[in-house]
């Protein structure tokens, strides 16, 4: 009995491990068909994403701003950051979470920057 209830965990085991991995190249396959139909700049946030940890949509609701605009980023960021001071009683995870959501809409923005001076500088036909 034992023996053949080691068996169907072993089973049970390979299946959810061959799920998990078709699951993850679902996955995979789905996040470079993203970043290939937003192009170039695409390519380059979905690489900052991966570098900061953050998406763009989670770092945007950390910071609560809707649109990228860096007065707004600014001014939420320098709120968040003061008011989860570990000084005054707040989180020192939640300070890092919102800087590392900071750093990624910074990078966002120059991605964004970088893509509007190159789409300037081609000869327009």
């Amino acid at each position: 009995m034992a023996k053949y209830l080691a068996q169907i965990i072993v089973m049970g085991v390979q299946v959810v491990g061959r799920a998990f991995a078709r699951a993850l190249r679902q996955e995979f396959a789905a996040s470079r068909a993203a970043a290939d139909a937003r192009g170039r700049a695409g390519h380059q946030s979905a690489a900052a994403s991966n570098l900061s940890g953050l998406s763009l949509q989670e770092a945007q609701q950390i910071l609560n701003v809707s649109k990228l605009s860096r007065e707004e980023i600014q001014k939420n960021f320098d709120h968040l950051f003061k008011v989860n001071d570990k000084s005054v009683g707040g989180s020192f995870y939640l300070q890092s979470k919102v800087v590392r959501a900071k750093e990624r809409l910074d990078e966002e923005l120059k991605i964004q920057a970088q893509d509007e001076s190159e789409r300037g500088q081609q000869p327009k036909t």
